[in-house]
């Protein structure tokens, strides 16, 4: 195995910190994002870019390898979560082997964090996910920070994690991008899941919202119903979500728009999964516009969340109110503590 290129960031001399050296190790795909956070930090803390790579050998398990890290070190391994079943056993043996090398602490920066959804026994015998998921991060890291994970029937993190976990918020982002590239917006929230997303952000960007009623009869098939929107003529409708994933939420929304005769629609979301053909249908169903946060890897990024996870793993590691750090300079990060 070929180790990728590592750097080395030397600390601030402005900055009277004591932290042991932050040690990111990106799993496979996640270079570039743990390179910026390391970066946006490299002026503030003692920060390493380390080395993890994953072998499949030809009957399907896998075994991570790892560049051990200094003695001490704050251990930080960055890993997206969609498409979960492929990372989880490479991520979870990485974060057991940092542990045997030495590192103080371990801990997980998963912008998405997966199997959120499944909260709930909504069949008899269906695994409750959300839980299991849960039980399994938590044995294996010292803390989690993600973004805006589905929360519903769980309302938060520590109902079912035991480690320590924080949450960013995408709405001051997203509030900021609509702002500048969306003129005269209606949010829209296109379910009920959807309205704490959409609320936030509407309050955000001063702007009015309506919410849509979904009736989901499938997997892929689901049934939409719009409010009377003539005393929001001539607004362009901004369709608000967590989650992409098959799209057809949206699509069903945005063909009831388009019957209603609204201006194109924008359609924004924290995390773009984008499962099939999915961006493709919503594009032909009417959107003006996609737009996604950072969190996973997509060809409709367009909204940036480094410095937040930034700011996010220096809480983290520096959990102690007013232990040094100034936060960065923001528009608004929310989080949950």
């Amino acid at each position: 195995m070929r180790w990728i290129s590592c750097i080395a960031i030397q600390a601030s001399s402005t900055w009277n910190h004591d932290v042991s050296r932050i040690a990111f190790y990106p799993m496979p795909g996640n270079e570039a994002r743990a390179k910026g956070i390391a970066q946006a930090l490299s002026t503030r803390a003692d920060v390493g870019l380390g080395a993890c790579a994953v072998h499949h050998f030809p009957d399907g398990e896998s075994l991570a390898q790892i560049q051990p890290p200094e003695p001490g070190a704050q251990a930080v391994l960055v890993c997206t979560l969609n498409q979960p079943d492929a990372k989880t056993v490479p991520l979870l043996m990485a974060a057991a082997t940092l542990r045997d090398l030495g590192a103080a602490s371990v801990g997980l920066v998963a912008p998405y964090l997966a199997y959120m959804r499944q909260d709930k026994r909504f069949l008899p015998g269906q695994a409750i996910s959300a839980r299991v998921y849960a039980r399994w991060l938590s044995a294996h890291f010292d803390w989690l920070l993600t973004v805006d994970p589905h929360l519903h029937r769980i309302r938060a993190l520590p109902q079912i994690y035991t480690l320590r976990s924080r949450v960013l918020r995408a709405a001051p982002r997203m509030a900021a991008w609509i702002a500048a590239n969306v003129a005269n917006p209606l949010i829209v929230g296109p379910d009920g899941e959807s309205a704490q997303w959409a609320a936030d952000v509407a309050g955000r960007a001063g702007a009015p919202m309506v919410v849509l009623e979904k009736t989901r009869l499938g997997d892929k098939d689901v049934r939409v119903t719009v409010p009377d929107l003539r005393r929001h003529a001539g607004r362009t409708p901004v369709l608000i979500d967590d989650i992409i994933s098959s799209g057809r939420t949206l699509v069903a929304a945005l063909e009831r728009l388009r019957e209603a005769a609204t201006p194109p629609p924008v359609c924004v979301a924290v995390h773009g999964l984008f499962a099939g053909d999915a961006l493709a249908a919503i594009r032909e169903a009417g959107a003006a516009r996609v737009a996604c946060t950072d969190t996973v890897d997509h060809p409709v990024e367009a909204i940036d969340l480094t410095s937040d996870l930034a700011q996010g793993v220096l809480d983290m590691i520096l959990p102690v109110a007013g232990h040094g750090a100034p936060p960065f300079p923001s528009i608004g990060q929310g989080a949950e503590p």
